[in-house]
């Protein structure tokens, strides 16, 4: 499956972004969807997944504030953040995969497939 990651900007702390994971090659409805993030100097770390089934899990750096969902119809995956921090400063990628394990879904290694990454920059 190959993945584009959209929707990546320039914002102040507070407000909002929605992300966009968009599909093409395979439907995603059989996969497992996770949103993963890298600062500068920093490791690639979860975020927030949705499972084939629709059970979510998320990051406790970003609990609370964001939302992770998927249109089926669309064959994407979306990632709505509200009260931005500066310190969600990042590069964000979107990853699937039809095999991944519960466990497994915050280790960003044991995922198969990568989207190219959106640029979120939040100013204080």
């Amino acid at each position: 499956v190959q993945l584009q990651a959209s929707g990546g900007g320039l914002v102040q702390a507070g407000d909002s972004l929605r992300l966009s994971c968009a599909a093409s090659g395979r439907t995603l409805r059989t996969y497992t969807v996770g949103w993963f993030r890298q600062a500068p100097g920093k490791e690639r770390e979860f975020v927030a997944a949705i499972r084939w089934n629709g059970n979510r899990n998320y990051a406790d750096s970003v609990k609370g504030r964001s939302t992770i969902s998927r249109d089926n119809a669309k064959n994407t995956v979306y990632l709505q953040m509200n009260s931005l921090k500066p310190e969600d400063t990042a590069v964000y990628y979107c990853a699937a995969d039809s095999q991944i394990i519960l466990s497994s879904i915050p280790n960003s290694r044991l995922w198969g497939s990568w989207g190219q990454g959106t640029q979120v920059t939040v100013s204080s």
